[in-house]
């Protein structure tokens, strides 16, 4: 029986390559199914996301036919064998610690991957498609990712500007934005971002100033907050805790006059100014005045380049970890299986769960 991983990801294949291959969660049970019976697989485990399509298996047959368990995706018109590879053993357990843990992801250290593990897992154990192989190496890379974060710091440190904007907002305001009001000036693809940053750590409240009135509305209504016209930013500035101007003007468009003038009617207020446009919109020697806060985008930039430098140095940790228990892991798989004294009901037949199209 061989254990193995078949797939492509960032590293491999652009993303035209991959979303032909992506399966949305809800269709992770059929498309397992489907894979198990049409490639002969004892036991399998489908993950996909946004940045891999990978297939987890045991087989008694692997013998480099990789692009036929593929076909049984149904993208018949593609030969994504240029895209594919495959792991075996122990490199495939090495392989879904490292993807679990964050660190074979595009941002290192990133949290999302291990819980698209575990949703990937629960299905795949839901429609009784994993065993006592899939299971052992899916609890254990999910244990993995779970101790990596609690011993390491490469999870720690924003590196997006979205999300060092956040970080450096809550420092100011005591990690506590849930009764802070945000503005956006210029509803570009970057101060969307960075808002929606800032709406998830609870900010109470959006304003949205755009020079195309409609496209402020329509940003605010996503975000239950409140368009503001152009020509009106400056005044409804008053009541914002945090701004962040992202707009296309060939020059300034706020300056440390404008900024002096609400200051007064904003009772001393701390006011943290986030300038992440090019040209800058934000006149620079507005971080003089008393109580604000500016960042630009090379400041926000620096801070990811130093955060991801520290978390690239915890990669050796990381990866002192993982070789431990993947010997760990490898030493228990090879252990002879103890049957159990007792039979277990026999479960439905896996087809059951996805109609016709699993049989076909």
């Amino acid at each position: 029986m061989k254990l193995f991983v078949a797939g492509l990801s960032y590293k491999t294949a652009p993303v035209a390559v991959r979303e032909k291959l992506a399966v949305h969660p809800s269709l992770l049970p059929c498309h397992g199914c489907r894979l198990k019976l049409g490639a002969n697989l004892d036991e399998v485990v489908l993950l996909s996301t946004c940045n891999r399509v990978e297939v987890y298996g045991t087989t008694p047959w692997m013998n480099g036919n990789v692009h036929g368990i593929f076909k049984n995706f149904g993208v018949n018109e593609s030969d994504f064998t240029p895209y594919l590879y495959v792991k075996e053993g122990d490199e495939a357990v090495r392989h879904l610690l490292s993807v679990a843990g964050g660190l074979d992801s595009m941002v290192v250290g990133e949290t999302e991957i291990t819980g698209q593990v575990k949703n990937a897992y629960q299905a795949a154990q839901t429609a009784k498609l994993t065993g006592r192989v899939m299971n052992r190496l899916f609890q254990t890379a999910l244990q993995i990712g779970k101790e990596i974060r609690t011993h390491t710091n490469i999870g720690r440190g924003a590196v997006s500007v979205g999300s060092v904007a956040v970080e450096l907002a809550e420092k100011i305001f005591d990690k506590n934005l849930a009764e802070k009001t945000v503005m956006i000036i210029g509803a570009g693809k970057m101060g969307e971002a960075c808002i929606r940053h800032l709406a998830k750590k609870g900010a109470r409240s959006v304003l949205v100033s755009n020079r195309s009135f409609e496209r402020a509305e329509g940003l605010a209504a996503e975000f239950g907050g409140r368009a503001v016209r152009f020509d009106d930013c400056l005044a409804a500035m008053v009541e914002a805790d945090i701004v962040v101007s992202s707009t296309g003007c060939p020059q300034t468009i706020v300056h440390r006059a404008d900024v002096a003038a609400i200051l007064p009617a904003r009772r001393r207020r701390p006011l943290v100014m986030i300038d992440i446009a090019v040209p800058r919109d934000i006149d620079a020697d507005v971080e003089q005045l008393e109580n604000v806060y500016l960042y630009n985008i090379d400041h926000l930039e620096a801070i990811v380049r130093e955060n991801v430098k520290s978390r690239e140095q915890e990669v050796g940790r990381c990866d002192a970890i993982i070789n431990e228990r993947a010997t760990e892991l490898m030493t228990k798989l090879a252990a002879p299986a103890v049957k159990p004294s007792v039979r277990p009901r026999e479960a439905a037949p896996i087809w059951g769960l996805c109609g016709a199209t699993a049989r076909a």
